[in-house]
C-alpha cells in the first residue's frame, strides 16, 4: 500500500482537495450561472463535503492500483474515533438545555464587567468560550462559542471583515485554548503519552501563555467590533426558553461522559444513544438536534482521517529535518493544509527529538490551528453552524486566512517569546 504510486496517488488526491477547499465558495455561486444544476454546485460547494468526496476517490483510486480488498483493508485501518467523537459532543453541546445553561452564564458573568452586556457577551464567546476547551474538549469549546457569538457577531449588520476576523480570533483561541490540560486538544492528545507530557507540563509550558494571548486577540477583536454589537445580550432561539435544572443537569452529565470516555467509541456513542432518548422523552425542553451539521463535519474530519494517512512519506522528511526554531515556522505554516493533529503525531514517531524541538512542534501546531478550515479538528464545526451569518452563506478560504493572521502572530509571540 506504500508502493511509490499511491504515494503519489494519495499526494495528488490531497492537493486537489486542498484546491478544492479554497475554492468551496467559488463553486457554490456557479448555483447562480447554472441553476439547473444547482443542487450539485451546493454540495460540491460545502466545505465539509470536500475531503469525504475525495476520500472516496482515493478509495476508488486504490482499489484500481492495489486492489479492491487492500483498498478495503486501508479504509478499514484508519481510526474513525474523533471524527465520531466530534459528531457526538457536537451534537450534545448544541442541545438546548446545555445552550441555556452556558449562554445565561455567560450573561450573569457579562453584567460583572464594566461593558455592555451584549458587548461582554461577545468576549466572554471569544475568551472564556476557547479557554473551557481545556475541560470540555475543543470540539465543545468551538459548538458552545460558536452558538453563542452567532446572534451578536455573525448578523447582516456586521460588516464581512469583521466577521472575518471575529472569525479568525475564535479558531486561533480555541485551537491554543485547548492547551491548559493533556487530553482536551487533539494534538496534544498525539503525543501526551508518548512523550509524558502531563495536564501539569501542559499549563506550566503552553497554557498560561495561551491563555494570555486568547485575552489579548479576544479584548482587540471585541474592541473593533464594540460599535456593530446589539445593544443588548440575545440568545439564540433554541436557548431562550426556561428549561428545568434537572434536564440541564442531565444532559451536563451526558456531556461530561461522552468527554470522559472521547477515546472509547464503543462507550460514547452508547451514552449518545442514550441521549437520544432522554431527548425524544423530554421532546418539550428540546429543540431539533444539529445532526445534519454534525454530521457533515463528521464526514470531513473522516476524510481527513483517510487522506492523511497517506501523506506521512512527504511531511515526516520536511518534520524531522528541520531545527527547532525552523520547526516551529515549519509546523505553523504546514498546518495550514493539514490537521495539526496529523504534524504532531508525525512528530511522536520521530526517535532522538530533542525536549526543545518537541515544544517547538506543538507550538507551532497550535499557533498555527485557525489558518484554515483544516488546521485544527473542531474548525468545520465552526464553519458549519457559522457560515449562514456571511455573505452567500459561506467562508471563503482566502478570507479566513486573512483573518487569523493577526491572532495566529500574537499566538506566535506568546507561545515562542514567553
Amino acid at each position: 500500500m506504500q508502493s511509490s504510486t499511491v504515494q503519489w496517488a494519495a499526494a495528488i488526491l490531497f492537493g486537489i482537495a486542498l484546491a478544492h477547499t479554497f475554492a468551496s465558495r467559488q463553486i457554490d455561486r456557479l448555483s447562480k450561472r447554472f441553476p439547473r444544476h444547482a443542487g450539485l454546485f451546493h454540495l460540491l460547494g460545502e466545505v465539509e463535503v470536500v475531503f469525504g468526496l475525495w476520500a472516496i476517490v482515493l478509495v476508488a483510486v486504490l482499489a484500481m492500483i492495489a486492489g479492491g480488498a487492500e483498498a478495503l483493508a486501508y479504509a478499514e485501518s484508519r481510526h474513525y474515533a474523533e471524527p465520531a467523537f466530534v459528531f457526538v459532543v457536537m451534537v450534545i453541546a448544541a442541545s438546548r438545555p446545555v445552550l441555556y445553561a452556558v449562554m445565561h452564564g455567560m450573561v450573569g458573568l457579562g453584567r460583572l464587567l464594566p461593558v455592555r452586556p451584549a458587548v461582554a457577551q461577545v468576549w466572554l464567546g471569544l475568551s472564556l468560550g476557547p479557554l473551557i476547551g481545556s475541560f470540555i474538549t475543543e470540539p465543545a469549546a468551538m459548538t458552545l462559542s460558536a452558538l453563542v457569538l452567532a446572534p451578536l457577531v455573525f448578523r447582516p449588520e456586521m460588516p464581512e471583515h469583521l466577521k472575518y476576523a471575529a472569525l479568525g480570533v475564535l479558531f486561533v483561541n480555541v485551537s491554543i485554548g485547548g492547551t491548559l490540560t493533556s487530553y482536551a486538544a487533539p494534538p496534544v492528545l498525539m503525543v501526551a503519552s508518548t512523550w509524558n507530557w502531563d495536564s501539569w507540563f501542559m499549563l506550566s509550558h503552553f497554557g498560561w501563555k495561551a491563555a494570555l494571548a486568547v485575552v489579548i486577540n479576544a479584548t482587540a477583536v471585541t474592541w473593533l467590533m464594540r460599535r456593530h454589537v446589539p445593544t443588548h445580550a440575545t440568545a439564540t432561539n433554541h436557548a431562550s426558553a426556561p428549561v428545568p435544572v434537572t434536564v440541564i443537569t442531565v444532559h451536563l452529565l451526558f456531556l461530561g461522559g461522552v468527554v470522559a470516555f472521547a477515546h472509547h467509541p464503543v462507550i460514547f456513542l452508547g451514552l449518545f444513544a442514550m441521549f437520544l432518548g432522554f431527548t425524544m422523552a423530554y421532546h418539550e425542553h428540546q429543540s431539533p438536534l444539529i445532526i445534519r451539521e454534525a454530521l457533515l463535519v463528521g464526514f470531513f474530519l473522516a476524510g481527513l482521517v483517510v487522506l492523511g494517512g497517506l501523506q506521512q512519506w512527504w511531511l515526516q522528511p520536511i518534520v524531522s529535518g528541520l531545527s527547532p526554531l525552523g520547526l516551529f515556522f515549519g509546523a505553523t505554516a504546514l498546518t495550514a493544509i493539514t490537521d495539526n493533529a496529523a504534524l504532531t503525531y508525525l512528530g511522536s514517531l520521530i526517535e532522538g527529538l530533542s525536549d526543545a524541538s518537541k515544544y517547538m512542534l506543538m507550538a507551532g501546531a497550535v499557533a498555527g490551528g485557525g489558518l484554515t478550515v483544516i488546521a485544527n479538528a473542531p474548525n468545520p464545526a465552526g464553519v458549519a453552524l457559522l457560515k449562514r451569518g456571511f455573505r452567500d452563506e459561506s467562508v471563503g478560504a482566502g478570507a479566513l486566512l486573512l483573518g487569523a493572521l493577526p491572532p495566529t502572530l500574537i499566538a506566535m509571540a506568546a507561545l515562542l517569546f514567553l
